[in-house]
């Protein structure tokens, strides 16, 4: 097979499509990336990589980078807003474990551009951006798509495609494939916010946990940069979203002050997996395969960890190896997800937001305390995170 002929399109240029590109392209696959936006969207959307998913990371050699740019912590806070109780714990208890016993903290959109920086370093690698696909076919031979470029509508062609345009997915509607569960009645608004909140006693990693006001609260980056996430009543108007972000957030922080929005998100969020994820020689990976609640930080975790199984999984079909790989990856890909990922962060939205029920809130907070005040408890609660990595990875390392 001839170069070309093994080139791979990537539908989508966030994390988890650019990612896969440029571990596909270190192999020497060719890749053509093809996205609808004109640059990178900087919409607050991921700011925390785990550490399991860190590995991954230094293998692609953007590791030192990310760090750099954003930074790390071992930290976190579990605040109760009725009582005022709060517990802290550290990844410190995995040090024996693992080299990366830390998570990282940089927005999605700067991992992005650094992984874009590596790709277009890379030989027989492409972007091309402000070209929307609305249309894909494909054949034995390989997958066709259509894109409205700014040179006109255009065919793109690739022995395979990866499907990681995101929730709405392109791909997967023109696919046909059903993307099953559930939507979350409230409304989530994530806030980037410029304000010092270490003034007011807050950790680096705050998971704040009301029946009203419930929220998480991260700083980003060493700029005093923070995310601020929390839902509200979807029955408020959307138009007013910015109306009410201040005396939601004094809720929390009540001597507040004045403070800097650079951004903010209001938007849905589900529970959702797409039926399958391979048809043919399509694969949907990222949040065009699957769609979680943000609450712990398990959607872009999903993602990468589609990524780091199936860039050697394409690589070796590429190269002759069976294509019945493809379908153990998909498989184990949804079943990590349904499974694991997505009721772990149902169960951590109710923890958080919606719990109403003060005999079971009072349940979840010393079950909690119970955990962080045990090491070994809180070693094997962390260590899920490893869990939710592929077997074929973890059993090649």
């Amino acid at each position: 097979m001839s170069a070309e002929s093994a080139r791979v399109l990537i539908v989508g240029a966030g994390p988890t499509g650019l990612l896969t590109a440029l571990g596909l392209s270190r192999l020497g696959v060719p890749v053509t990336v093809v996205e609808a936006e004109a640059e990178i969207v900087p919409s607050p959307r991921a700011m925390v990589y785990h550490w399991s998913a860190l590995e991954f990371l230094d293998r692609l050699g953007i590791l030192d980078e990310a760090r750099n740019q954003g930074f790390t912590k071992q930290e976190y806070r579990y605040l109760r807003l009725d009582t005022g109780e709060q517990l802290d714990w550290s990844l410190d208890v995995i040090e024996a474990e693992t080299p990366y016993a830390y998570n990282v903290h940089l927005g999605q959109e700067k991992l992005s551009a650094i992984a874009l920086a590596h790709l277009e370093r890379q030989p027989h690698a492409e972007v091309v951006w402000s070209s929307p696909v609305d249309a894909v076919t494909q054949d034995r031979e390989g997958v066709s798509v259509l894109a409205d470029g700014p040179d006109g509508r255009t065919e793109l062609r690739g022995a395979w495609c990866v499907a990681a345009d995101g929730a709405r997915s392109t791909i997967r509607r023109k696919l046909g494939l059903a993307f099953e569960g559930m939507s979350w009645p409230e409304r989530f608004v994530a806030t980037n916010i410029r304000y010092d909140f270490h003034q007011h006693g807050y950790a680096i990693a705050n998971m704040i946990s009301d029946t009203v006001h419930g929220a998480i609260l991260s700083k980003i980056d060493m700029t005093n940069l923070w995310r601020w996430t929390y839902c509200e009543d979807p029955s408020l108007p959307q138009d007013s979203v910015l109306d009410r972000l201040r005396p939601n957030l004094e809720a929390t922080v009540p001597d507040l002050g004045e403070f800097e929005l650079e951004r903010a998100q209001p938007y849905s969020m589900h529970q959702r997996a797409a039926e399958r994820l391979r048809v043919g020689r399509i694969l949907l990976a990222g949040d065009a395969a699957h769609a979680t609640n943000p609450t712990g930080g398990l959607g872009l975790t999903s993602g990468l960890f589609d990524a780091e199984a199936l860039i050697p999984t394409l690589a070796e079909v590429l190269n002759g190896g069976p294509e019945e790989t493809l379908d153990t990856w998909a498989e184990e890909r949804r079943r990590k997800f349904v499974d694991m990922a997505s009721p772990a962060a149902s169960e951590n939205k109710r923890m958080l937001y919606s719990e109403l029920d003060p005999k079971r809130r009072d349940e979840d907070f010393e079950r909690m305390r119970a955990g962080t005040q045990d090491p070994d408890a809180l070693r094997k609660r962390l260590m899920f995170l490893e869990e939710l990595r592929s077997d074929a990875v973890l059993a090649a390392r």
